[in-house]
């Protein structure tokens, strides 16, 4: 009697465990996890938008070139990837040693990267290897090597006078003329590749010698 006593124990005990056990597999997903996925998409969709924001904001801004011929050697190499300011002139003027992109022509497929020489109402004279605006000679440390051609160009208003760093090499004013200011992309600011050249391309106005006698 005993025996089946425990035996009858036994039986109860594995049915009320398996009884348990379902009940457990069976209960709904907790509702703790609902809010938390819900905040993972929220916060993804707000990074992905933020990011859609900067870039339109930034690519507003600026633009990213690659220099592609050798007209600006030594300064700027084929390969070199510069940021270029695109709002320089919408909130300033041209400067003496700016290096802009601009639309060759206006035609807005083709860009060019130039220095500026003269800027509107200047008189430039090229000589001897030597530039001179508004008859001050120009010292030009940037340069490949002195200007093998001689002209003289006068710069009308609304337009600048561009040249190429590897002046020997290069189409630039001194060849087809001037550049209207409204066909200027933007200032070049600096070199962001190579990583061995990163720079800036600033130059705070040409240095001057005195005037000629």
């Amino acid at each position: 009697m005993e025996q089946n006593n425990n035996s009858s124990e036994n039986t109860e005990l594995i049915e009320v465990n398996e009884s348990t056990e379902g009940n457990v597999k069976s209960a709904p997903p907790s509702k703790e996890n609902q809010p938390k996925a819900k905040s993972f998409w929220r916060d993804l969709f707000e990074t992905i938008l933020m990011a859609l924001i900067l870039f339109v904001i930034i690519n507003t801004l600026t633009s990213r070139v690659k220099v592609f011929n050798i007209s600006m050697q030594p300064t700027l190499k084929q390969g070199y990837l510069l940021l270029v300011n695109k709002m320089a002139y919408k909130l300033g003027e041209p400067k003496y040693g700016d290096i802009v992109v601009f639309h060759y022509n206006g035609d807005d497929q083709e860009d060019y990267i130039k220095r500026v020489i003269g800027l509107p109402g200047d008189k430039v004279d090229i000589s001897g290897g030597v530039v001179r605006v508004n008859g001050n000679a120009l010292t030009e440390p940037y340069i490949m090597e002195v200007p093998n051609y001689s002209g003289s160009w006068t710069v009308p208003a609304g337009e600048l006078f561009v040249l190429g760093d590897n002046r020997n090499h290069s189409s630039d004013s001194h060849q087809w003329g001037f550049v209207q200011e409204s066909w200027v992309v933007g200032k070049a600011l600096f070199i962001y590749y190579p990583f061995d050249v990163i720079g800036s391309l600033s130059v705070d106005g040409l240095v001057r010698a005195a005037p000629a006698q």
